[in-house]
């Protein structure tokens, strides 16, 4: 496990999570399991996974969700800025597995705690002193005093020097496209680091594709656009050309978070100095290991994991 000052931190809502345990609908399920996820949790875990401390912040409820929250985070060694705010509720989210091929997820974070976070919650230095803040256009739609603690974070980390990542993460149940296109857009073209699926990167620029839109990010003064493909694999946009890496052939169980893992794969590669072409394939490893067990961040893998899975000469056989 990493120590010392937090080489990532981030911010946003992590939300307590029910999801069934048999396939079929929700409105038939006889048993039900708990645990959590957010986008920037996710990340944070994935990262001090792969050994970078990682610092998290955000709002709970003062209930027993808020305190499982916490708790889940601490115990995977993340750095936790957790406030408790008294005023209201710890969000909720319920996923359910329709099919063995499709998943959906229910959002119950209307006037939640975690929408509640405000620029005021940022802790003097806490973001001068990382070296690199990871934000998502998730907390960007989620309330007005969200993305004002967002972009104040942002501001911070700009002053500081302090790289500025930022995953588009779109969800239209926040906002429509033609509200979040804009908005998502002027802090996409602030960071460093911009990711995306295909369908976000085209959001941010109406009318445009995905590769267009990518060029005019770089254009901006973005450094890297990675563009996730799924199964496919992804690909990454520099001013000096382009790279590209297939996915892996897996069996999924549960693809929420994998996009995450992705994510963590990728910044913590980019962090240990590594390529962008081997930053690739670790990110699309994460991404695919992310799911093989059901859970937001559950299968999050190790740079040992990593290692096996891409068979660096590691007996298939776990002893």
């Amino acid at each position: 496990m990493s120590t010392g000052t937090p080489s990532v931190v981030t911010l946003g809502e992590t939300m307590a999570l029910v999801r069934t345990t048999e396939i079929g609908s929700l409105r038939h399920a006889s048993q039900l399991a708990l645990g959590i996820g957010g986008a920037e949790s996710n990340v944070a875990i994935g990262m001090q996974r792969l050994g970078v401390r990682s610092s998290w912040l955000g709002r709970v409820g003062d209930d027993p969700l808020g305190e499982r929250v916490i708790r889940e985070l601490r115990a995977e060694g993340v750095d936790v800025r957790g406030i408790v705010d008294a005023g209201a509720p710890t969000g909720l989210m319920v996923k359910e597995r329709p099919s063995a091929a499709s998943t959906a997820v229910h959002y119950y974070r209307a006037g939640s705690a975690g929408s509640r976070l405000d620029a005021g919650d940022l802790p003097d230095d806490w973001v001068e002193r990382a070296g690199l803040l990871h934000v998502t256009g998730i907390t960007a739609l989620i309330s007005a005093s969200a993305r004002a603690a967002l972009e104040a974070a942002v501001d911070r980390a700009k002053a500081a020097g302090v790289t500025v990542s930022f995953d588009v993460n779109y969800r239209s149940a926040l906002a429509g496209a033609t509200t979040a296109g804009p908005l998502l857009r002027s802090i996409a073209e602030r960071a460093d680091l911009v990711f995306g699926g295909a369908e976000e990167l085209a959001l941010l620029f109406p009318g445009a594709d995905a590769e267009t839109a990518a060029h005019s990010l770089l254009a901006a003064g973005v450094r890297q656009v990675v563009c996730k493909l799924g199964a496919d694999g992804a690909r990454v946009f520099l001013a000096d050309g382009e790279v590209e890496a297939s996915g892996f052939v897996i069996e999924p169980v549960d693809t929420v978070g994998a996009g995450d893992a992705f994510v963590a794969g990728y910044l913590s590669a980019l962090l240990g100095g590594l390529a962008v072409p081997d930053a690739l394939v670790r990110a699309n490893a994460c991404g695919a290991m992310a799911c093989l067990t059901p859970g937001d961040w559950e299968a999050a893998p190790s740079l040992r994991d990593v290692e096996r899975f891409l068979g660096f000469g590691a007996d298939p056989v776990q002893r």
